[in-house]
């Protein structure tokens, strides 16, 4: 019966830095696979892929498995919503025309079943980051900027960005820290204090740290890990939400 409701975030498939990346894409199939029996929606929060960039007229190559079995979990009824990460901001209209998904940016709030109420953000959009991020964040949103970078031939652009994501991961930016998300468990129990409605759980990826804290006001903060080394992933089952690892 399909009842649960899954949050999945920064599978980065395609990542140069992944040994095996077939391997990596069949194991998030298997996923995929494994909870389209109870699914009733599959929240994706971001950096699903390490680059994607959408072109009018030509689609990328690779992914074929994971884009395939997301379309059967969307054929049978599950209601999928893709939040643009940092590293797949680029998603247009091909990914929800062609495989029936919805792709939203910046924060939700939503209920779900037995009522309770759910802010869901990749993550880099709120809590204190550093100017140069926000300002490359903007840049890369930016249509004007956008129209430029698809003029650039894909043999320069793709190199590109698996050369500035694999950097990014040698300098430290990938590895998860204690420290790690205390911005957002900042951001997450000050929200309330001012928020209209009050929020029962907050739901972030981008920081790749397993986290699933109950803030002073009752609420609980869950940061969803990544798919590079833990395979971590939350389901709400219409009482409790509950981070796993998939084993399989």
């Amino acid at each position: 019966m399909r009842t649960y409701t899954y949050f999945v975030s920064d599978l980065h498939l395609g990542a140069g830095y992944i040994s095996d990346p077939r391997a990596h894409e069949r194991r998030v199939a298997d996923f995929l696979r494994f909870i389209a029996p109870t699914a009733k929606r599959l929240f994706l929060l971001g950096d699903i892929l390490d680059y994607w960039w959408e072109y009018r007229d030509v689609v990328p190559r690779g992914f074929t498995r994971f884009f395939g079995a997301l379309a059967e979990l969307a054929d049978s009824g599950v209601e999928i919503v893709w939040f643009k990460g940092n590293h797949d901001i680029w998603i247009f209209d091909y990914l929800p025309s062609e495989i029936g998904l919805k792709v939203h940016d910046g924060i939700m709030v939503t209920t779900l079943e037995g009522g309770a109420t759910f802010l869901l953000e990749h993550g880099d959009g709120v809590g204190p980051r550093p100017r140069s991020f926000r300002f490359l964040r903007s840049l890369f949103r930016c249509r004007p900027a956008q129209k430029m970078f698809a003029a650039i031939h894909p043999r320069w652009t793709v190199g590109l960005a698996h050369a500035w994501s694999s950097h990014s991961r040698k300098k430290g930016g990938f590895i998860p820290s204690e420290k790690a998300g205390a911005g957002l468990v900042e951001f997450a129990a000050e929200y309330n204090l001012t928020a209209t409605h009050h929020i029962d759980y907050f739901v972030f990826g981008h920081h790749h740290t397993l986290l699933d804290q109950t803030l002073p006001d009752g609420s609980k903060i869950v940061i969803l890990g990544e798919w590079i080394s833990r395979f971590s992933y939350a389901v709400w089952d219409g009482f409790d939400l509950k981070l796993k690892v998939f084993n399989q």
